[in-house]
């Protein structure tokens, strides 16, 4: 197998906006384009850096690189290298990494009345949905259920699936398609998954009207049904 290129980087540059306030730091750190909707991508897991472009779409070889390397610098991210037969470097959030998992949720939550209709540029992956449903699926009843659990999402657009409850230090909140063990799996349109995160109705009224197909028999499984 050929050795995977890693793009050439360029010396990460250091910017602040220099005031002794919280929220000035944390701009500094996460204020640059592209570098919240990287941590976006890792919450998933660890990912290559070809898989990182691949769901970036729009963002270019340099950038990315350049902000992977800011992010090292700035503690959110560590590199390494995988075991063979894998042989190829990964990107994955530290534990300050994972300390902004809330800081997004929040940012998805305010921004979803914005996504009003999709534009013709728009891109979509279905693991964007995943945030925004999380927090639906928690204040539903996810987080309490039987300590919580990994819920398959089914989707038009693919499929992913999300951890409710308190994830383990460094566990990701969500990844690609479905996992190998899941407690509930839930089937649903974009629209729909769009006005759950505007609050336009909760889950417990699309799953009483149908919209929502809920499966599985654990505890979350019967929490998410309302059964």
């Amino acid at each position: 197998m050929p050795r995977q290129q890693q793009p050439e980087t360029r010396p990460a540059r250091r910017r602040s906006y220099d005031q002794f306030c919280a929220g000035a730091r944390a701009l500094d750190a996460v204020g640059d384009r592209w570098t919240l909707l990287i941590v976006r991508e890792l919450l998933a897991g660890p990912r290559r850096y070809t898989d990182l472009h691949a769901d970036l779409p729009g963002v270019s070889t340099d950038v990315l690189a350049s902000r992977l390397k800011d992010m090292e610098q700035g503690g959110l991210v560590t590199r390494r290298r995988l075991p063979p037969p894998a042989a190829a470097s990964v990107y994955e959030l530290t534990e300050r990494g994972h300390g902004l998992l809330p800081v997004l949720a929040a940012l998805a939550e305010w921004g979803a009345p914005a996504l009003v209709e999709r534009r013709p540029t728009d891109a979509v992956r279905a693991h964007w949905f995943a945030l925004p449903l999380l927090r639906v699926l928690e204040a539903s009843g996810g987080a309490e259920a039987g300590g919580g659990g990994v819920v398959d999402v089914r989707l038009d657009e693919g499929e992913f699936h999300v951890r409710t409850g308190k994830p383990e230090a460094g566990e990701p909140v969500y990844g690609d398609g479905p996992a190998a063990r899941a407690d509930a799996r839930i089937t649903l349109d974009a629209e729909l998954c769009l006005a759950l995160g505007r609050g336009e109705l909760t889950f417990a009224e699309a799953v009483k009207d149908g919209r929502i197909e809920v499966s599985g028999e654990g505890p979350l499984a019967v929490e998410l049904r309302g059964a």
